[in-house]
């Protein structure tokens, strides 16, 4: 099915009238349409036809003005010329969602990408665009939410409902963190939104990260080569998908890979738009972006849950960069990944003192609490007198703390490490972590 066909499908209003009217196409540049004398709201979808040479494609009003307005096209704008014909046919976007998805690779519009058939089983047409959980609706996060990584389960402890991101340079090994939470978690519903990727990723992940295993998993994807609204469109449906099984009282594990290209995306529609740009040419609708999708996570008193981790792509390892800092500003935790950590074979790379849960203290035991605060502190120990250690310029018995920390650095180190296709119980990283600290020194 092409693309046209697989988009209009999505935006098809039931109650179209027979009489159509039809704008105009005033003028065209490299990313968006404007268009002329059709009465149109910002968010309506309108297909621009052209007639002589049968081109047709779809596009989304982004912006409204008193004689005119744009059209940001889901598809490319090759092809069309002023005059042609602009016709309204749907007041917003709508996917089709059901259990018919799971197990199932789609785009942003739920039309199945993995050459397995027909989706059966979708029957409800849900809005692209949602409101956030309402503030006095939210449940209270009191519950853990266990991913099958002991750095994460031990030290960055997830609860049900909470919005988390990973915060990593180009190549430390986000997607396989990834795929460890994907197989490691018991939910029993998984989102997962591949956002900007590279098309060759998308089978990588599935078969590398994944296993090829995608029960009761949903993939959602939008890849580089799409264009910008399809990318931003990509992660709103996707969270959209994950909402449509919260509501039926399920927990469900969304994923998304990556903030950083989906903001991207935003600031090619922003740039088109006449936004000024701010820090590293993002307009400002990029990142009053971010927590319109980020704040439709999280746990709903009388429903399920929506588990959130996003990955955010930080250049040159720059935590300051604009995206990752607003996206900490929104989240409830954050899991740093270190390029020095991959040097020195540990895998995953968690940095476990720049990361932090801000939920772990309401979900886990006090002994398990302790034992977590204790192996950071040794293990800030070491960082910090790493270099006299390495030169045997400290001599044992100068700090007792330090003595402690260096007498266990193996072991630590060995419970940092894990590899990628190991799941570690909850509970039995919580003993070997309480045991490390507890154990007498020989």
């Amino acid at each position: 099915m092409s693309l046209f066909k697989q988009v209009k499908e999505s935006f098809i209003d039931k109650n179209i009238e027979l009489s159509q009217v039809f704008g105009r196409v005033k003028r065209i540049d490299s990313t968006k349409i404007i268009g002329e004398k059709l009465s149109v709201r910002v968010g309506e979808s309108v297909e621009i036809i052209a007639e002589k040479i049968g081109l047709k494609t779809l596009g989304m009003v982004t912006e409204s003005a008193e004689d005119s307005f744009s059209v940001t096209p889901f598809g490319f704008v090759e092809g069309f010329k002023t005059g042609d014909k602009i016709l309204k046919i749907s007041n917003g976007l709508t996917i089709p969602v059901g259990n018919g998805l799971l197990g199932r690779v789609v785009n942003p519009f739920m039309q199945p990408i993995d050459e397995k058939g027909e989706i059966i089983g979708n029957k409800v047409e849900m809005s692209v665009i949602r409101p956030p959980i309402s503030a006095m609706k939210r449940g209270i996060i009191d519950q853990k939410f266990s991913v099958g990584v002991k750095s994460i389960d031990g030290f960055l402890t997830i609860g049900k409902g909470q919005k988390i991101g990973i915060f990593a340079g180009s190549g430390v090994g986000k997607s396989t963190l990834l795929g460890m939470v994907v197989r490691g978690s018991s939910s029993p519903v998984k989102v997962v939104a591949l956002i900007g990727e590279r098309g060759r990723e998308i089978p990588e992940f599935i078969h590398k990260n994944l296993g090829g295993n995608l029960k009761d998993t949903v993939i959602v994807v939008a890849t580089s080569d799409d264009s910008a609204l399809m990318r931003k469109y990509g992660a709103f449906s996707a969270m959209s998908v994950a909402e449509y099984f919260k509501e039926q009282g399920r927990d469900v594990l969304f994923m998304m890979d990556s903030v950083t290209r989906f903001a991207m995306a935003q600031r090619e529609i922003g740039l088109a738009l006449g936004e000024p740009p701010t820090s590293k040419g993002y307009p400002p609708s990029s990142l009053s972006l971010l927590p319109q999708l980020m704040e439709r996570a999280g746990k709903e008193s009388g429903k399920g849950s929506i588990t959130a981790v996003f990955t955010v792509l930080i250049e040159g390892d720059d935590m300051s960069d604009p995206i990752a800092d607003q996206s900490r500003s929104i989240l409830d935790g954050h899991i740093v990944l270190s390029r020095g950590l991959t040097d020195s074979g540990i895998y995953p790379p968690i940095d476990i003192l720049r990361s932090s849960s801000r939920v772990m203290s309401d979900v886990v035991s006090q002994d398990h609490l302790k034992s977590s605060q204790k192996f950071k502190k040794m293990l800030s120990l070491l960082k910090e007198n790493e270099t006299l250690i390495r030169i045997g310029a400290y001599h044992k018995g100068s700090d007792k703390e330090l003595d402690e920390a260096i007498a266990r650095k193996n072991k630590m180190e060995d419970f940092m490490k894990q590899p990628p296709y190991e799941k570690s119980d909850f509970d039995v990283s919580v003993q070997q972590l309480i045991k490390i600290i507890n154990d007498p020194i020989k």
